[in-house]
């Protein structure tokens, strides 16, 4: 065993990140749970946030119902979410990498491919989904502008979120720590703004019996604990670079309120301003409260995709890397970022074509419950979070390639799922999600399904890639077990 912190001073705070999916060493593990809240809370404070709080009222819950559902919802789901990251605090592995565990060196392929692809679209629409947003704060300030006006503000934002995630993890967390507090103060006075000016209704819903039970599973998949759970691939990316002498009660504390409060927050701001009639679409909810603060709008609105996009972008490319391909990090955050941009051009070509998209984006991550349910079971239960952490990255082999309990586990979790699956792209609703009325329950049957079947098979057909013993800090792990993409 060679100790990898003789060989790698500390890292300045705001040092290029040439880390690819090798486990950090503990001198560059300097992260503190201040800067994990502070990572997570800017990539939640997010417009989209206040147009899904939204949602409880157009599908005719009470704003008092809405409120109820988001709390409950995030609860589970923001808990979920700081599980995920106690395994990048444990090991100082990214998640993509730790799906080798359940799933196998090249069956952890699949979740992987899932998570390069995905991130570049959610790029695209978190950038789009603010540009009228940023174009009506504008005007409201006298700024007039048009579509040439638009492609400018959608090209800065693109290149500054892509030359912050190429710059790596402390780039990230530098961004995040210094203007969150700022962006924090004007969401308070925005937040104070709506209670004041709009008429909020509290007890209005419009739905009652078993069509209030669908609209509450559908609330609760979108903004309740399927917000959480959307997160949950990115989880270990950020905490693996956490200082190892912290108690897990303290990661799992920043993490689950970084997650926690900025979703409830926005969620409930969006549906106490649509509660007054203003509508779903973004603008409206903008326009109606806050028109008077025109400009930090603005500055919250620019600020919203760029803290969101550069934790995506980051992520995208250590699951390329979990690929076993061989490129520098950043070259594949610059790619990804490059694609993203192409996408954001068709949307702004075609609103219509931007909305489906978007559709088809939500649709298509399903797929993330049911990872969750076989990932949480391997390493909460089935090892109990003991593992090899070199094992990981030993050249693969034909015992090693697939696990197949957790690939099996997974298409089963997937199937229960889909059948339990309501979203607005009909050719993708489950047949009992149909069947009940639009009852979407497709988080908790992907999880438990997946889960219960991995424990189960795993004990049949189960090789896991690593043993169970306890996990080595970040620091013993063999120079020749790291791969050399970074």
């Amino acid at each position: 065993m060679v100790d990898r912190q003789t060989q790698l001073p500390a890292q300045d705070e705001a040092g290029f990140d040439a880390h690819g999916i090798e486990p950090v060493p503990v001198a560059h593990r300097t992260s503190s749970p201040f800067d994990q809240f502070w990572i997570w809370t800017g990539a939640n404070i997010a417009p989209i946030n206040w147009v899904l709080g939204a949602l409880g009222i157009q599908l005719g819950l009470s704003l008092l119902q809405t409120l109820a559902i988001v709390v409950i919802g995030n609860l589970l789901g923001a808990a979920l979410f700081a599980a995920f990251c106690l395994m990048g605090h444990r090991t100082g592995v990214p998640q993509m990498v730790l799906g080798r565990l359940a799933f196998g060196r090249r069956g952890a392929y699949l979740p992987a491919l899932a998570q390069v692809l995905m991130p570049m679209g959610w790029v695209a629409v978190n950038t789009w989904i603010v540009l009228d947003l940023c174009m009506a704060a504008l005007d409201r300030m006298g700024i007039a502008g048009g579509v040439e006006l638009k492609y400018a503000i959608a090209a800065s934002v693109m290149l500054l979120q892509v030359a912050i995630a190429a710059w790596g993890f402390n780039a990230i967390k530098v961004f995040e720590r210094y203007t969150m507090p700022f962006i924090l103060l004007i969401m308070a006075v925005m937040t104070a703004l709506a209670f004041l000016r709009v008429d909020i209704k509290w007890s209005a819903a419009t739905v009652t019996g078993m069509p209030a039970f669908a609209a509450a599973t559908q609330l609760m998949t979108a903004i309740g604990i399927g917000w959480g759970i959307s997160w949950l691939t990115y989880a270990s990316d950020y905490t693996r670079f956490s200082r190892p002498s912290l108690s897990a009660a303290k990661v799992f504390r920043a993490t689950f309120l970084g997650m926690f409060l900025p979703t409830v927050w926005l969620a409930f701001l969006g549906a106490a301003i649509a509660s007054a009639g203003a509508g779903s679409d973004p603008s409206k909810l903008i326009i109606a409260a806050f028109g008077a603060m025109a400009l930090p709008v603005l500055l919250v609105l620019i600020h919203g995709p760029i803290a969101t996009n550069i934790v995506v972008i980051y992520s995208a490319a250590l699951s390329f890397l979990a690929l076993d391909l061989r490129r520098p990090r950043w070259m594949i955050s610059v790619a990804s970022g490059l694609v993203a941009s192409v996408i954001l051009y068709a949307f702004l070509q075609s609103g219509d074509f931007a909305h489906a998209f978007d559709n088809f984006m939500v649709a298509l991550i399903v797929w993330i419950s049911p990872w969750a349910g076989v990932t949480l079971a391997d390493f909460y239960l089935v090892r109990r979070g003991r593992i090899d952490v070199a094992s990981l990255y030993r050249p693969s082999d034909r015992r090693r390639d697939f696990n197949w309990a957790g690939l099996v586990a997974f298409a089963a979790g997937l199937l229960a799922a889909w059948v339990f699956q309501m979203g607005t792209i009909p050719a993708m609703q489950g047949p009992l999600a149909l069947a009940t009325g639009g009852v979407d329950l497709s988080w908790l049957t992907g999880i438990t399904v997946s889960a219960s079947s991995y424990l189960v098979l795993h004990r049949l057909v189960g090789h896991p890639l690593a043993r169970e013993c306890q996990a080595p800090a970040a620091d013993q792990v063999p120079v020749e077990a790291a791969p050399t993409s970074s």
